[in-house]
């Protein structure tokens, strides 16, 4: 392969900026740009580097990674310059005149990938530890650095693998010379790693949120007091609020921290009829957050009467059982009026001029036992695609097994055992690294 290179730090002022290069020809580049003989491997070496006009461009930290004992698994060398756009700049040119290129995005994970260093869950795991805000999310992941995905693939794999060459001894076998009870162990077995497959990628939907930020919409009628929660929550007046009914009209989307949680709060525009074209929109995409989001606030105004407009909310709201919704009872500093029966569940009692902590509180809750699931968190679409193909082959193979059509059976089994072992390897197809890969920060 080719020597590649890349600024492998963030852009911008800082104490410390990385130019890291890779490939067969690192250590000579190395040389030139310090006009020194040699290195010693895993050693840092302070020394100045030069330009290809032996003008001195700074001194610096250089660390030279011998193969295969590297990130990589190819020789690599780090130049730790002062930090800054200017310097790494020029030291990247230079090992570019030396006969480097410049990195693709993730090429060096890929690299480490193709050379056997990481396996797949690692290199996922890699990435989305760069980018998550959240806490508990760099904890799962460094635990997946640790291999702990990669465990579990290889146990269900293994799995699979024993039932299927069990039964593939016995497919030339009549079936009255089989155990009687052994195609009920085989269908037990594989229902259990099914139940456990389900219950990972159902969890993982769930914690998507530690990840990318869980979405609270805040939802109900116009003039509720939607707006004024938003603003409350951010400390600021983020938006428009009016005594005028309807006054917001689109979705308005904000991130805020909640404990160890970073969250993508939605005020939504209110839900009643429409009254033109435009609400009608603004309606619509308060329901398309509904839909989207992990945690629903439901407002209702203490100081008017249940009408049909907060009618209507709650049968929305019974559209999304399987959301956590949070059922608030705003202006309660006011004069009741609002018939508390209709609502027939536990509700949060809320005045706006105080702090509603006690909506904080709950949020925090509801986040804090998604996040403390003791299940395996599959960080990719790649990977959650995966696990409902291997269940889905399991769901056709039990099928079949009952059937006695082992021959069929056999073939399912390879399809689930394919699936699950695409989670941490099994990748051959060029273009498909390249996609995956692609989606990494240059320098990684």
């Amino acid at each position: 392969m080719d020597t590649i290179a890349a600024i492998a730090t963030s852009r911008g002022v800082g104490s410390i900026s990385i130019v890291r290069v890779s490939g067969a020809n690192s250590l000579d580049i190395a040389k030139k740009l310090s006009k020194k003989s040699n290195f010693t491997p895993r050693v840092a070496t302070l020394t100045p580097l030069f330009n290809s006009n032996s003008e001195i461009i700074d001194e610096a930290i250089v660390i030279y990674f011998k193969t295969p004992n590297s990130f990589t698994g190819e020789d690599v060398v780090e130049f730790q310059c002062h930090g800054g756009i200017v310097v790494s700049d020029l030291i990247l040119s230079e090992v570019i005149k030396y006969g480097a290129r410049l990195a693709e995005p993730g090429e060096f994970s890929k690299r480490a990938f193709i050379n056997g260093k990481i396996d797949l869950t690692k290199a996922e795991a890699v990435a989305k530890l760069i980018e998550t805000k959240s806490i508990d999310a760099a904890k799962i992941l460094a635990r997946q650095l640790k291999g702990e995905l990669k465990e579990f693939v290889q146990s269900a794999r293994e799995n699979l693998i024993e039932i299927l060459a069990f039964v593939e001894v016995n497919i030339d076998y009549a079936e009255e010379d089989l155990p009687g009870d052994l195609i009920k162990q085989i269908e037990l077995k594989l229902l259990d790693l099914r139940d456990e497959l389900e219950q990972i990628y159902n969890s993982s939907k769930r914690r998507e949120g530690l990840l990318e930020g869980f979405r609270v919409a805040i939802i109900g009628k116009p003039n509720v007091g939607k707006s004024s929660l938003l603003n409350s929550l951010l400390n600021y007046d983020r938006a428009i609020t009016s005594e005028i009914a309807g006054t917001t009209r689109d979705t308005i989307e904000e991130e805020i921290r909640v404990g160890t949680h970073i969250i993508k709060i939605v005020d939504t525009a209110g839900i009643r009829l429409a009254r033109d074209s435009i609400e009608k929109i603004g309606i619509e995409r308060s329901i398309d957050a509904i839909k989207k989001s992990d945690i629903i606030i439901a407002m209702f105004d203490n100081s008017r009467a249940f009408d049909k407009e907060d009618e209507k909310i709650l049968n929305e709201l019974e559209k999304f059982k399987d959301k956590e919704i949070l059922y608030v009872l705003n202006k309660s500093d006011l004069k009741n009026l609002f018939d508390v029966t209709k609502l027939n569940r536990d509700f949060i009692k809320l005045n706006l001029k105080k702090n509603p902590q006690e909506v904080v509180d709950k949020v925090e809750k509801i986040l804090d036992l998604i996040a403390n699931e003791d299940t395996l968190l599959l960080t990719s679409k790649r990977q959650l695609e995966a696990v409902m193909s291997a269940c889905e082959s399991i769901d056709r193979s039990v099928e079949l097994l009952n059937e006695h059509q082992l021959e069929l059976f056999a073939f399912c089994i390879n399809e689930a055992i394919e699936a699950i072992s695409s989670i941490s390897t099994n990748f051959e197809r060029g273009e498909i690294l390249d996609k995956m890969f692609g989606n990494f920060c240059l320098g990684k």
